[in-house]
């Protein structure tokens, strides 16, 4: 009897307890650039509690259905929205679902079907370069599932494809004649290949069928991703809270890809023609997060069409950048999973550019001008920057022994123009991205830990993570790049390219920006500060004596002086639900330190003892 994929094993089978997954403790995610290191109190309790271990944090039973289920059925194993255990349910099951599912025999046969329907010359495949979100499907705990057919196989539908190519053909049409959107939809061009019910008999419905496309058996590519949206505006004002959610997307897909003329036409030239707005459509991006690194496809023969003004080779050695956290059985918390993600690099862009603007703009300015570059949720906008990476690779993975080497990342970070990008703007926004990104790379890592270098804890008594912190490194010749040997160079070099980036601005908002005269964003004391590089906010560049692998910033940071009872000043390193003041980059020779709310102790006290103890030391901001 052929087993039922949809239908509970019986008699349940327990698994183990998971141990103490409270909810403020949950393995959930860790996001990929929220800049902090939230390592620094160092007293995290993984006690499970003794004897008394909590129930499994399943319903009923461990979820084992049929090997082709998808993973819409795993969901029915998710727990109630109150209950104690829900977020690691969640986190475990999403894990489960990727593993287990076999795809393989459902989608053999939908690709086959889809030869058979459109024809064997009509199908044609593409590649997502990363990872790719259609659809939009809410699942239980509101999960943000791919768009999945009757059986829960995740495919992209044909009106997603339709509605590709006509935007594709209608974004053409407009360029080509300098008309609007609206006016471009009527054009006979568009309305000849794609139907309008308000044309003639002949031209109301379309002359193309399009077919849903599923990924190829072997290549389904179905992942667990993360979202955090760690940054909010409120009021005009800034309010953090780490709020991580794990969902499904599809990384590295093959899908194949089929249309046909209707029954009745044969016009080759019309099917032709479709295919090839198809075709740019599907190269430009599909889905959510386009300007994000998702789907954008690769397609054999055909040239990629790139907007692209700037570009930079990286690594990065630390903890590295993270998706979610992967559960093991019996674990309480969760192992990151390295990987290099576009919107990490996006979200840090988007900080930085936030932090500088905020000393010399309103805040209700700073809002609308973050939503146009970077884009925006409420009101919904597409930003004018995309952020690609190119060659990305996990070198090396976060060591597990004290004999391993520290993780490694690498890979080409891309800015291009979005299209949604005014011609009128290109050159400012080129200019102010390229000098944003080289601010970005001297002024901390990326990933978890990013405000503090790359430094080893391994001859610690426990030392687990062996190493703590996030280097950015150029690998790049262009004299762009330059920083300089020295203190005395680095400083008119750093200055120089934030004027340049403060003149961008002025030129994206066509106001004269008193930059040398900075505004004061907030109120600032001993527990309260805002993360604006304002006239409360100091840049030094430093040199010293290393302490514990630590170099001279971060070993002063550390120092006994701003500890208490054994533990970091919270109000220098911050706590779970206030990132730390204090940016530290380590540029090998002397290091860059931020501090924001600067005029007030403890971060002023530990300014002090910077220029105390230094052997060189320089203030490059304000300037």
């Amino acid at each position: 009897m052929t087993p039922n994929p949809l239908q509970r094993p019986k008699p349940p089978r327990k698994i183990q307890p998971q141990g103490n997954q409270q909810r403020n403790q949950t393995p959930s995610t860790s996001h990929p650039a929220s800049g902090g290191n939230r390592g620094n109190n160092g007293n995290r309790n993984n006690n499970n509690g003794g004897n008394n271990q909590p129930p499994s944090p399943w319903l009923d039973e461990t979820p084992s259905p049929d090997s082709t289920a998808s993973f819409v059925e795993y969901l029915r194993w998710m727990r109630e929205p109150d209950h104690p255990y829900k977020d690691a349910t969640k986190v475990q099951i999403l894990q489960l679902a990727t593993e287990k599912a076999n795809y393989r025999e459902h989608l053999t046969t939908l690709n086959q079907r889809l030869e058979l329907m459109a024809g064997k010359d009509n199908t044609f495949t593409v590649k997502c370069a990363w990872r790719i979100r259609v659809g939009g499907h809410r699942g239980p705990e509101s999960i943000l599932l791919p768009a999945f057919d009757a059986l829960g196989m995740p495919y992209i539908p044909s009106s997603t494809l339709r509605g590709v190519a006509r935007t594709q053909a209608i974004r053409e049409v407009m360029e080509d004649k300098g008309i609007d959107w609206k006016e471009a939809e009527k054009e006979p061009e568009i309305v000849k290949h794609f139907g309008s019910l308000e044309a003639d008999k002949q031209d109301k419905a379309g002359k193309v069928i399009f077919f849903d496309a599923y990924p190829l058996p072997n290549e389904h590519g179905l992942e667990m991703d993360m979202a955090n949206n760690i940054w909010k505006w409120e009021n005009n004002q800034l309010k953090y809270a780490s709020n991580p959610n794990v969902f499904l997307s599809l990384k590295e897909p093959t899908f194949k890809i089929g249309l046909k003329l209707v029954n009745g036409l044969k016009d080759p030239k019309i099917l032709e023609k479709v295919k090839q707005w198809l075709i740019k459509g599907l190269q430009t991006g599909v889905g959510s997060q386009v300007n994000t690194g998702y789907g954008e496809f690769l397609i054999a023969g055909k040239e990629q069409p790139s907007h692209e003004f700037f570009r930079v080779k990286f690594g990065l050695e630390g903890q590295l950048i993270h998706g979610y956290q992967r559960l093991n059985q019996g674990q309480t918390r969760g192992n990151p999973v390295a990987e290099v993600r576009p919107i990490a690099f996006k979200s840090m862009l988007r900080y930085w550019f936030r932090a500088f603007t905020l000393g010399v703009l309103e805040p209700k300015k700073v809002q609308e001008l973050e939503a146009q570059l970077f884009g925006g949720i409420d009101p919904q906008q597409w930003g004018w920057l995309k952020v690609n990476i190119e060659q990305w690779q996990l070198d090396r993975k976060e060591p597990k022994t004290k004999d391993e080497k520290v993780g490694q990342e690498s890979g080409i970070l891309i800015l291009s123009h979005s299209l949604n990008s005014p011609n009128d703007y290109k050159e400012s926004l080129e200019k102010l991205c390229k000098n944003l990104t080289w601010l970005m790379f001297n002024l901390g890592g990326v990933g978890q830990g990013a405000r503090r270098p790359c430094y080893s804890r391994k001859n610690r008594p426990n030392p687990r993570p062996f190493y703590r912190g996030s280097t950015l490194i150029v690998k790049d010749d262009n004299p762009f790049w330059d920083r300089g040997e020295t203190i005395q160079e680095f400083k008119p070099l750093f200055q120089k390219k934030l004027i340049t980036f403060y003149q961008a601005l002025g030129s994206l908002t066509s106001e004269k920006l008193n930059y040398r005269n900075l505004k004061s964003c907030g109120r600032v004391n001993q527990s309260q500060w805002e993360n604006a590089i304002d006239r409360n906010c100091r840049i030094v560049v430093c040199s010293g004596q290393t302490d514990f692998d630590k170099p001279y910033a971060l070993a002063t940071l550390h120092h006994r002086d701003f500890k208490h009872n054994d533990r970091y000043d919270r109000y220098l390193c911050g706590e779970n639900g206030k990132p730390s003041p204090v940016w530290i980059a380590d540029l090998g020779d002397f290091q860059v330190v931020t501090v924001f709310g600067a005029t007030e102790n403890p971060r002023k006290s530990y300014l002090e003892k910077l220029h105390s103890y230094a052997q060189e030391i320089a203030q490059i901001f304000p300037l």
